[in-house]
């Protein structure tokens, strides 16, 4: 598994980032209240995170504000939660049970060839998953993957080279959400899935 950790500072922005995705309208005391933390130390991350464009700000009635996520929030949300994800205890056991989900979702749909997005630890547990599913592992999509085979199935260098796969599942841990939105863009999106905890999102404005 990953062996990099995630600092203070780093739990703090997504503590940030999670909070303003859950409620538009927070307000710093609250957002103060949510992290635990100092009333400045909170009006001073979520200044950060709107200079480095992670959150947009609105008025709205009443001399209140609302904060949303810019779509380089939302990746940058979901790098965080596949960091924290990673280094902890519950990832193997959350990742395996979700992937046993997303397999069981394709046998159910009658989707019986099914490709895999990138290269990761996550590409493992799901390689291990499949084997208990009535289900074809096609091919895994990754143009950075040196090699030809990863443990017997097809790496592809691009979604036209994967074959015809009736479902693909994500399993970047590096850029989720960045995956996430390519593919939309590439695919219809109803045969898109990707385990829960990497909270991916269509990325809908307000």
């Amino acid at each position: 598994m990953s062996d990099k950790s995630m600092n203070n500072e780093d739990e703090i922005t997504l503590g940030v980032l999670s909070s303003v995705q859950a409620n538009h309208e927070v307000t710093q005391r609250g957002l103060s209240k949510d992290l635990g933390i100092a009333l400045g130390l909170t009006n001073a991350y979520l200044k950060r995170c709107m200079r480095k464009g992670l959150i947009k700000v609105q008025q709205i009635p009443r001399n209140r504000y609302a904060y949303y996520l810019t779509p380089e929030g939302f990746s940058e949300k979901s790098r965080l939660t596949t960091q924290f994800l990673s280094t902890s205890f519950n990832f193997y056991r959350r990742a395996r049970s979700q992937c046993e989900n997303l397999f069981q979702q394709c046998e159910n749909k009658g989707w019986q060839r099914v490709s895999l997005y990138a290269v990761s630890d996550l590409t493992e547990i799901a390689l291990l998953c499949a084997s208990r599913f009535e289900i074809e592992l096609l091919s895994i999509v990754d143009s950075k993957h040196d090699g030809e085979l990863y443990h017997d199935v097809r790496i592809a260098r691009s979604l036209k080279d994967a074959g015809p796969f009736d479902a693909i599942i994500l399993t970047d841990l590096n850029d989720a959400q960045g995956s996430y939105t390519y593919l939309l863009s590439q695919l219809s999106g109803g045969n898109i899935l990707a385990p829960d905890f990497m909270r991916v999102t269509d990325m809908k404005g307000p």
